[in-house]
């Protein structure tokens, strides 16, 4: 080993460390939102995770429970996910150190990645992206050591290596796809170029590739056993694993289920606001001086010019694919996690611009010692700043809103209840709660879009004793078909237990209105017969405080799942209320009056309770308090309704004048505000 190489390690291994250092104590202790709580019970189970099965990160993440068994599983695969993302700006670092040699550049390189935001960020949770981050990493420092071979030999040996490499980042992330079809023509050329490419190195470098798609192997083994009592589709048929791998059921080459699409334009200028505001411009004109003059040195100009060309690819491939709508903040952040990919090859390029420039600097002017000195404390300031601006939001040590809420969830339902979840939020920490932590093993989830599967009864209706299932799959749209059934008719074999829907019913399937009936609990709604009869008054002291929940109100970045719980948490206090208002409504008769009285007693208490709360409380108490006062309802002074109607419409003008009824609503207060002062008027002229 040279002195160049071995100052190489100590420069990566030092970056690795301190890296560490900086994440391990932000890792998140419990279950984050998203897709983790459901990556974590595959392996808590064993099982398949969502397409496209994510085999190797399941492995490992299994591997880590195992290695620390007093952590709890979700603090173990975070664990896990921080080492990983540690490690990938180690990959980095070397592959600067390799193409321009140790200095400044390569900790730039490495360093800039590890405290960017979304780095930052998805290395403190359970999540494929840290992995995937480390494959395009190591796939970065494969090239350089590829490009920088002294002999075939070597050259042969690593290509080999990366193809392996190619098909094992494969089994994790399929847009690393995007990659690895830039470098494969790339390694064939310089091979080829060289007089070293043979068909029988190609078809060694094939089977390589194929090697690293062993892992997918688990897939069909997990599905034939069938003990997970939480796995993901059928791959017992090459049919069925195909569907899984090309994720045929959420639309292949696309993000989600959803015809919905975004401008071209408008991805990329989404994507470069984000270069701009989480890498910065100083690194953004590095990575432009880097290729510009690698262009002129023989040593790294074709990694460079590479490097460019997957990024500017992938950047294209999937700003034309991500149909997800970046306009609102939540869905942001989920397309958002994709430019870690593209932040990779960035900061590389960067670290180059650093060290070719302070080198080209020492060329024409010398005093050497000087500029590298200046590029030193240029990474120290830059990597310092990154740090302090970022380490508030990417410290999640504390952060146990997800977990909460799931826990808070299940602790509400009565005994052996059969809870319908849906979505991401309810459906995957319940997951990981019920069948990681073991908490509430009487109850039984069923997931509502799961259930639309042919495959979910078949694999994992075994493993829900006590649910009754009417058919082969729940189709919303045609339950007439033959062995499907409809949600009417799954309510009316499971009325031995107590139902509830957790957030919500699917669109579509309105036929269990017909027989059953919903009434608001908390978060979730209970499905019960139409039959039963509603006590509102009852139903309202037992839904008053279903949860103990003492999150402030708007405390979370709107594009985090806590906000999304911290929201259903807050909106569940008034459940109950807008119900009896909406009951009131459309109820014709004596009890309409009573209805509005329990409605308006319900919000004027929750609203008295809070100081800061959210803007439609305000609106909804208004209109209780108007309909409340048109009901003739005795007891209650006109006078305060009225004040308090328009106090409550006027508090919300403020909060959401952007709102489309606000002209509506201000023809209201001008109205309430006439009909007040003419009581005042008329009581003034009686005697």
């Amino acid at each position: 080993m040279t002195s160049e190489q071995r100052t190489s390690w100590i420069v990566a291994g030092t970056t690795v460390a301190g890296v560490s250092a900086l994440y391990v104590p932000c890792v998140q202790r419990t279950v984050p939102g998203g897709d983790s709580g459901e990556l974590i019970t595959t392996a808590c189970e064993l099982g398949v995770a969502h397409p496209p099965g994510y085999p190797v990160f399941t492995l490992l993440a299994r591997f880590a429970m195992c290695l620390l068994p007093s952590f709890s599983p979700a603090h173990s695969v975070n664990l896990m996910c921080s080492l990983l993302g540690a490690a990938a700006c180690g990959c980095l670092c070397l592959t600067v150190c390799k193409l321009a040699g140790p200095g400044p550049g390569a900790v730039l390189a490495g360093g800039v990645f590890a405290v960017s935001r979304l780095s930052w960020q998805w290395s403190m949770v359970a999540e494929v992206f840290t992995l995937n981050n480390l494959f395009v990493g190591l796939l970065f420092f494969l090239i350089s050591i590829f490009h920088c071979a002294e002999n075939s030999e070597h050259r042969n040996k690593i290509a080999h290596w990366g193809a392996l490499c190619c098909g094992l980042g494969l089994c994790n992330q399929h847009t690393l796809v995007l990659y690895v079809l830039v470098i494969i023509p790339w390694v064939l050329y310089r091979l080829f170029s060289l007089k070293e490419l043979s068909l029988r190195g190609i078809v060694s470098m094939g089977l390589c590739f194929l090697a690293g798609f062993l892992p997918y192997i688990y897939l069909p083994i997990s599905s034939y056993l069938n003990t997970a009592r939480w796995s993901w589709g059928d791959q017992t048929t090459l049919s069925g694993l195909l569907t899984h791998l090309l994720r045929t059921e959420y639309g292949t080459f696309s993000l989600a289920k959803t015809e919905s699409s975004v401008n071209l334009t408008t991805m990329l200028q989404a994507q470069m606001d984000h270069y701009l505001a989480e890498l910065s411009p100083p690194v953004l004109a590095l990575a432009g001086i880097g290729l510009f003059l690698s262009s002129w040195d023989r040593r790294c100009c074709s990694v460079s010019w590479l490097l460019t060309g997957m990024l500017v690819a992938y950047s294209l491939f999937f700003a034309w694919r991500a149909n997800l709508d970046i306009n609102r903040p939540l869905l942001l952040g989920v397309v958002e996690r994709f430019w870690l990919q593209g932040d990779a090859a960035v900061c590389v390029l960067a670290g180059l611009g650093l060290s070719r420039t302070h080198t080209e600097l020492e060329r024409r002017i010398g005093y050497g010692c000087l500029w590298k000195t200046t590029s030193w404390v240029f990474t120290i300031a830059l990597l310092t700043h990154m740090l302090h601006r970022n380490h508030r939001e990417c410290d999640q040590s504390t952060n146990s809103v997800v977990e909460r809420f799931g826990r808070e969830l299940l602790a509400s339902v009565p005994k052996d209840s059969v809870i319908l979840t849906r979505g991401d939020l309810p459906g995957n920490s319940l997951r990981y709660l019920h069948y990681c932590q073991d908490v509430r093993p009487d109850v039984r989830l069923v997931d509502q879009e799961m259930m639309t599967y042919s495959w979910y009864v078949a694999k994992l209706a075994p493993h829900l004793s006590g649910v009754h299932f009417p058919g082969r799959w729940w189709d919303p749209v045609g339950p007439e078909e033959k062995n499907t059934f409809s949600l009417e008719e799954f309510l009316a074999h499971n009325t031995q237990r107590d139902v509830f829907a957790c957030i919500g019913l699917s669109d579509g399937d309105m036929s269990w209105e017909r027989t059953f009936t919903r009434w608001p609990f908390g978060v979730c709604d209970h499905l019960v017969p139409g039959n039963k009869q509603f006590h509102p008054k009852q139903w309202g002291q037992r839904t008053r405080n279903i949860y103990n929940w003492s999150e402030p109100h708007n405390s979370f970045h709107p594009a985090s799942w806590e906000r999304v719980a911290n929201e259903e948490m807050w909106q569940a206090r008034m459940k109950t209320a807008f119900f009896l208002f909406d009951l009131g409504e459309r109820l014709k008769g004596d009890g309409k009056a009573r209805l509005f009285e329990l409605s308006y007693t319900l919000y004027k208490e929750i609203v008295e309770a809070q100081s800061d709360y959210p803007p439609n409380w305000d609106k909804n108490l208004a209109l209780a308090c108007e309909r409340l006062l048109r009901s003739g309802q005795r007891g209650h002074s006109p006078d305060g309704l009225l004040t308090c109607s328009i106090q409550h419409f006027t508090r919300y003008l403020e909060k959401e004048s952007t709102d489309p009824q606000a002209p509506a609503i201000r023809s209201a207060i001008t109205h309430l505000l006439k009909e007040r002062d003419e009581r005042h008027q008329n009581r003034k002229k009686s005697p």
